[in-house]
């Protein structure tokens, strides 16, 4: 496919009309399953991306975090965000500074130096973070085969496990303000499509109204975590749970990379014939429930993290002084070229 001639057709005005990108942009790449090598027929075209700040963001009063497109699936983040993110080792923005050279459809001379500056954001962090979104799509598997292979009593309780591990840090946070208190647990459904749900008890006074805002939107998370586990959801086909058993070995072969080279790989072309296979649905079971043998996978990768993990040299953190000098530096000429 000629992405570069999709990226400058009509659907993709945005890039060239947009403020924050037009001449700003510093990397344009491929995102999902292109840039990872499992596309098959079919699958979704993404585009992931860096641009400059405006003087605006950085010397006045305008905020800019990233630009998003849902018709093409194109997000582009702001490079103060981007920076914000790589800090913390998130997958889904080291992703974009790991493409192979034909992947990138934009790439200035100022987002070649962010590439080659990569190892700056490079941490010990990566362990939490990789290992992090690992544990999220495991979670995404385990919910999904229990909803349609466990009895409705072993559901529950599944549901209820999961839905705790939601509600721990909201009580954690919340529970115990001065000016009163609030209290999320599970009961017996009022709601008669529902065996158990979420309840609430608050009680407040002369509280900030950001406060309960932010409360509230916490509170609008655990309750969507809750749905998307307590009602079936018929999407979640085996294509889309072979999906997530491939993206969980990805992460886990992404992360060793980066702690035991100390380098961003997205693009797994070694590893394709393995991802591949299990994407097709070569570890799947005639009752919708994984192999023996993907688990022994897992199992093997999880030790390989574990290892890389006692071995890396990557520091415990960044370097901030170095990544400091780096981000003022792109950003005064993000100034200057304006």
């Amino acid at each position: 496919m000629d992405f570069k001639a999709l990226m400058n057709s009509s659907e993709y005005d945005f890039l060239r009309t947009n403020e924050h990108l037009k001449n700003r942009i510093m990397l344009l790449g491929l995102g999902g399953s292109y840039a990872y090598g499992t596309n098959r027929e079919g699958s979704d075209i993404d585009f992931r991306g860096v641009t400059m700040m405006l003087p605006s963001d950085l010397l006045g009063l305008t905020r800019f975090e990233q630009y998003e497109d849902d018709k093409t699936d194109t997000v582009i983040y702001g490079f103060n965000k981007m920076v914000g993110l790589l800090l913390e080792c998130n997958p889904n923005t080291c992703e974009i500074l790991g493409l192979d050279e034909e992947q990138y459809l934009i790439k200035t001379d100022l987002g070649q130096e962010l590439i080659d500056n990569s190892r700056l954001f490079l941490s010990k962090r990566a362990i939490r973070s990789f290992g992090g979104y690992a544990d999220a799509q495991l979670r995404r598997l385990q919910n999904a085969i229990a909803r349609d292979t466990l009895p409705q009593g072993e559901r529950e309780k599944h549901i209820l496990k999961s839905v705790l591990n939601s509600l721990e840090d909201f009580n954690r946070r919340y529970s115990a303000y001065e000016k009163g208190s609030v209290k999320l647990y599970i009961d017996e459904a009022e709601n008669t499509e529902l065996d158990t749900e979420i309840f609430v008890d608050a009680e407040y006074k002369h509280l900030p109204l950001r406060d309960y805002t932010d409360m509230w939107s916490a509170m609008r998370t655990v309750v969507r975590d809750y749905d998307k586990i307590g009602k079936r959801n018929k999407k979640k086909d085996d294509n889309h749970l072979n999906k997530h058993a491939m993206h969980l070995v990805r992460l886990f072969m992404m992360a060793i990379d980066i702690l035991e080279k100390g380098e961003i790989r997205t693009r797994r072309v070694d590893d394709l014939p393995l991802l591949l296979a299990i994407r097709r649905g070569d570890y799947m079971q005639a009752d919708g429930t994984f192999s023996p043998a993907f688990y022994e996978i897992l199992e093997e990768y999880e030790r390989k993290l574990d290892e890389a993990a006692a071995k890396t040299t990557l520091p415990d953190n960044p370097d901030m002084d170095k990544v400091e000098k780096f981000v003022e530096r792109i950003n005064r000429i993000a100034i200057a070229e304006a």
